[in-house]
């Protein structure tokens, strides 16, 4: 999510609101007679008045926008994450004596150890982690519809030799 005014914070909107004013006088006003054919014509247009804009000297403070970003925010940015972001829903649910959890109709198995326990589910689009105390546990591809999702080395031993009997 990109939040470039802080909540509760109502003098950062200013600032974020003054630079697209500064964008739209010294970009969008010097393009707004030219015919372009291309998107790759605007960007390249753009992209000289960006230079331009960024070298122009600040009027009362001492340099210009390109030095404050070198000296001030470069030294401070950080790297991307290697995967990309992926929105997750928390639920709390308690593990059942088959140690199998429950969402959305389907059943999901969690480590014996866990049975009766209370535990945490972390939701994406296509997987369901469980959490106990923070720690991963289990984690499965999401099921949708009604399914039941059992890990062998999740059952206890003697449960695994009659839960593989297969029933003819």
């Amino acid at each position: 999510m990109i939040s470039p005014a802080r909540p509760y914070k109502p003098k950062d909107k200013a600032k974020a609101e003054n630079g697209v004013l500064i964008v739209e006088r010294w970009i969008l006003f010097r393009l707004r007679k030219r015919v372009f054919h291309s998107l790759a014509e605007v960007n390249q247009a753009i992209a000289e008045l960006l230079v331009d804009l960024n070298n122009r000297p600040f009027q009362k403070l001492p340099g210009c926008r390109r030095e404050a970003f070198e000296t001030l925010e470069r030294p401070a940015m950080q790297p991307l994450p290697v995967s990309p972001y992926q929105y997750a829903e928390f639920h709390k649910a308690r593990v059942g004596l088959d140690y199998h959890v429950e969402f959305d109709g389907c059943y999901y198995s969690v480590p014996y150890q866990y049975k009766k326990q209370g535990i945490e589910l972390r939701i994406t689009a296509s997987t369901l982690e469980v959490l106990s105390r923070g720690r991963r546990v289990a984690s499965h591809a999401r099921q949708f519809g009604i399914a039941k999702v059992t890990v062998p080395e999740h059952m206890e031993a003697a449960h695994r030799y009659y839960g593989l009997w297969q029933p003819d």
